[in-house]
């Protein structure tokens, strides 16, 4: 899942990094509301964290702009601005949701995991595709009741994979959901990243579930009940 941080305060902006990153979100920041909405009209997200007090534009216009525009993207306000009437102006303005700093971080995270599962049609915090199952709160997986060891961007991979189950997934999709603005997507990286998911999900499995479409791209195919 890919993230725009809107933050202008450069320490509070590295700490949320950090911490999604952490939780295998790939984040892309913004300092200030113009480069903001820029991004935001350019690139394709799935959650929006905005302050409201930023340079060259504020975070509310910036809002304002996006839902006028039909840019359905949900997005957390994650200000300063405490009093009621502020909450309810962002919210009528169009965010779907608000939280005041001081914040507790994992507070923050279940507000970010909340919205992306509603925006995703409530899918469940339990992904499974046959016996592979993902919990996406613990990040935990396991593959006929053995656990499997991923690394962050293995899982990020699979997490996306089993939200689009038994569709074509292009490396298009992968560079913009998975990776942050930076990554090159013409490099070989997507291809050895999900060489390696599939050894790690598949390898001594009889029904194998991650498979390459050649000329493409890929697809995790859920298999039939029996």
């Amino acid at each position: 899942m890919r993230i725009l941080l809107v933050e202008d305060d450069a320490r509070v902006a590295n700490f949320i990094r950090r911490g999604l990153r952490e939780e295998q979100y790939a984040v892309d920041m913004a300092a200030d509301g113009e480069k903001a909405l820029t991004e935001a009209q350019t690139r394709d997200y799935d959650l929006i964290i905005l302050d409201l007090m930023l340079p060259k534009k504020e975070g509310m216009e910036v809002l304002r702009t996006l839902r006028a525009g039909e840019n359905g993207t949900p997005v957390l306000i994650l200000t300063a601005k405490d009093k009621p009437k502020d909450k309810v102006e962002g919210l009528d303005a169009g965010a779907d949701d608000y939280l005041t700093k001081p914040f507790g971080f994992e507070e923050l995270l279940a507000r970010v995991r909340a919205l992306l599962r509603r925006r995703g049609d409530m899918t469940p915090t339990i992904l499974s595709a046959g016996d592979l199952e993902v919990d996406t709160v613990k990040h935990r997986v396991r593959r006929g009741g053995k656990d499997v060891d991923l690394t962050n961007r293995e899982y990020a991979l699979l997490e996306f994979f089993l939200r689009h189950p038994n569709q074509v997934v292009t490396r298009t999709l992968l560079s913009e959901h998975v990776w942050e603005s930076s990554f090159d997507s013409f490099s070989n990286v997507i291809d050895v990243h999900i060489a390696r998911l599939r050894q790690k999900i598949d390898e001594g499995a009889s029904c194998k579930l991650l498979h390459t479409l050649r000329g493409k791209g890929y697809m995790l195919q859920i298999p039939e009940k029996e």
